[in-house]
């Protein structure tokens, strides 16, 4: 199966958690590496952070989660010069 890249939420959004909590939710990303490494490297919002939260979901399989781990680590984040 060949991955593509798509955007479930293309912009960022807010939500409120409760009334005194406001949350805000960035784009999503899912794409091969060499097209993830463009789009995170052309979003201005993603330069500046010192946490980025990735989420794989859990229905593929520990097998899947542990390669797309392993993708990121290897081909993303040097490119990007995350540590």
């Amino acid at each position: 199966m060949e991955a593509r890249s798509c955007s479930a939420r293309p912009f960022a959004s807010a939500g409120n958690i409760d009334p005194n909590t406001r949350a805000i939710f960035g784009r999503s990303y899912a794409a091969e590496p060499d097209v993830l490494i463009k789009e995170l490297a052309g979003d201005e919002a993603i330069k500046p952070a010192d946490t980025l939260l990735l989420m794989i979901p859990n229905q593929l399989g520990v097998d899947y989660n542990a390669h797309v781990l392993e993708s990121i680590l290897k081909y993303v984040a040097p490119e990007l010069g995350w540590r």
